[in-house]
């Protein structure tokens, strides 16, 4: 995918990478987590509607400074200052997975820049703590002096042995059978979950993600139109996340969606996301 590659140098000393792709409306991409600015899954789809993708690497993610990360107050000054950087006045936000507080907080703090918010099986309230497997896992694999090797492993196995790999992960993005979920999975999904895969670090942006709390207090200033969209079957970020937004943000849409799980861009039912997202952007146009 074409796009063109940025760096903005804040006077604080530090900086914000980021990426622009496409032409027309601009859209604020929040990437998940083990992402960057490099991000591409569900993209096509709205640059062929005629969106412009804007996404900025998250603090402590590729090159963006992880200092900018501090709090989710400092980050969303900061992404308002990368719209003023560009001369960009208002735009649509999509906030992915663990981009979802990021999200919330820009559209909280900044409402007159937000004309709306799509949250994309995103964090919206409690997700990993200590207590949980999955937080000892990431605090061993994907701390920054490891995560560059756990990656290049995985790169590697899954340049050789794509099915296998996504076998093994299946079950930590899925609810469902893994006999259920091939159903879904074609070679094309397969060679997209592949590149995710060769696209992903965690530097140490996933830390501060995993060590950040969504607050409550960031629903009530959301006033732009809202959208959420959510698997069923998400085994990542539980389903329980969209259906807490519904429950603080009654004016949302909520979208519950059938697919595999949470990797709602890829598979056979990509489309019904597809068609969410694009239909809510067209009822709101800026």
């Amino acid at each position: 995918m074409e796009r063109t590659l940025g760096m903005w140098y804040r006077k604080d000393g530090t900086q914000m990478e980021y990426t622009i792709c496409g032409t027309g409306e601009p859209v604020l991409v929040m990437h998940g987590g083990h992402s960057n600015c490099m991000e591409e899954m569900g993209y096509a789809p709205l640059v062929r509607r005629g969106y412009r993708l804007i996404t900025p690497s998250r603090p402590g993610y590729r090159a963006t400074s992880a200092e900018i990360g501090g709090s989710l107050e400092s980050a969303a000054e900061a992404y308002a200052g990368l719209l003023d950087y560009l001369q960009i006045e208002s735009v649509h936000v999509l906030a992915v997975s663990a981009g979802g507080p990021s999200g919330l907080m820009l559209a909280s703090a900044y409402p007159e820049r937000v004309r709306t918010l799509t949250l994309e099986s995103a964090v919206t309230t409690k997700w990993l703590t200590k207590k949980d497997a999955a937080y000892k896992a990431a605090m061993v694999l994907f701390r920054p002096k490891v995560e560059k090797g756990t990656w290049a492993l995985l790169r590697m196995a899954v340049k050789k042995r794509p099915e296998m790999i996504f076998k093994q992960m299946a079950a930590s993005f899925s609810t469902l059978s893994y006999e259920h979920i091939r159903q879904e999975i074609n070679s094309r999904a397969l060679q997209e979950f592949a590149g995710m895969i060769a696209g992903q670090r965690s530097g140490k942006g996933f830390l501060i993600d995993v060590n950040t709390k969504a607050a409550e207090e960031m629903w009530t200033s959301i006033h732009a139109p809202v959208l959420i969209v959510h698997s069923e079957h998400d085994a990542s970020v539980p389903v329980q996340h969209a259906h807490q937004a519904k429950r603080l943000m009654p004016q949302a849409e909520l979208t519950i969606l059938e697919s595999w799980g949470h990797l709602i861009w890829i598979g056979s039912k990509a489309q019904n996301r597809d068609h969410a997202v694009l239909n809510f952007l067209k009822k709101n146009r800026l």
